[in-house]
């Protein structure tokens, strides 16, 4: 169980191209953007890999620092380094100026005001982005994990806007004048997602080391059902088959009948099936009578248009 997302953890089953590129971002202190279809892992890599370093390198049970910046259309570069609120501090030095004259706050909130007030820095008036959070504690010695999600959701000047901070690890607080800049012996590991929606520009791809994440083949559909379900009594080694069987059939039927660049049945799409199959089965009898149905069981965990739905049905005639 995540402790901050509440979360079950499962285990990720990545390919050995996947370990590489992670691997070689990590040793050239270069962000790590990540293709591929929609629901094949990209977004739960940057976590996975942060528990496995919290479980290998961390003490006394510790989580390996961990960020993200889940991109919304809105967004610009300066969300992911910080929020500075100076609506808040105008309100302090406004409170501040009437304390002589007004008797509306306790010594010890007066005491809190004038010590945000007196830091130079204004700490207490910026909430800290997932990036500018790296690049803070870098200097505490400590190397994040930080996860940028679906840039390809933003504005296009977004990711080039952040081509200074990619490139030289460091940028200014406008408000104040504050340079942050990371320590070079502890720079945060940074994954990248795109869905490919909006191109990137070459400046940008050429700060980051690439890799598209392929559809798992059926051997590693396989693992990656075993890791999920293989340690419940009902999963056989016979019944983990069947199922990856079964949904290789569907994918590929599906992909001839909607063409190349049609919607496909995602691993995460196909993970909820199961899930769907695991609860509504009593033993593992019961689990295998569904998987051998005419008609795909729980077809809305798979299919998730009008089109698709009438697809399924007409797999269940042929």
């Amino acid at each position: 169980m995540d402790t901050e997302t509440k979360e079950p953890l499962y285990c990720y089953v990545p390919s050995a191209e996947l370990v590489k590129a992670v691997n070689l971002a990590i040793q050239l202190n270069r962000p790590l953007l990540l293709e591929g279809e929609p629901g094949c892992g990209k977004t739960r890599l940057a976590r996975a890999v942060a528990y496995e370093f919290g479980r290998k390198y961390q003490q006394n049970g510790q989580k390996w620092p961990y960020a993200d910046w889940y991109i919304k259309s809105s967004d610009q570069a300066r969300d992911g380094l910080y929020i500075y609120d100076a609506i808040w501090r105008l309100y302090d030095v406004q409170i501040t100026s009437q304390l002589s004259t007004s008797d509306v706050l306790d010594a010890s909130e007066r005491e809190k005001i004038r010590t945000r007030l007196s830091d130079t820095k204004h700490h207490a008036y910026i909430t800290w982005g997932a990036i500018g959070e790296a690049f803070r504690v870098s200097q505490e010695g400590q190397r994040m994990i930080v996860l940028i999600d679906e840039i390809d959701k933003a504005d296009p000047d977004l990711p080039n806007d952040l081509l200074l901070e990619l490139e030289e690890k460091r940028f200014f607080v406008k408000e104040t004048g504050e340079e942050i800049r990371v320590n070079p012996d502890y720079q945060p590991i940074i994954f990248i997602t795109s869905n490919g929606q909006r191109k990137l520009s070459d400046a940008f791809l050429r700060r980051c080391i690439y890799c598209y994440i392929e559809f798992p083949k059926p051997d590693k559909l396989q693992e990656i059902v075993t890791a999920r379900f293989g340690n419940r009594r009902k999963w056989t080694k016979q019944i983990i088959e069947t199922s990856v069987s079964r949904f290789c059939d569907v994918r590929q039927k599906m992909e001839e009948y909607k063409g190349e660049f049609g919607k496909k049945v995602s691993t995460s799409e196909f993970i909820d099936w199961l899930n769907a199959l695991e609860l509504n089965s009593k033993n593992a009898t019961d689990l295998k009578s569904l998987l051998l149905e005419e008609k795909i069981p729980y077809p809305n965990t798979l299919f998730k248009s009008r089109d698709d739905c009438e697809f399924a049905g007409e797999l269940g005639d042929e």
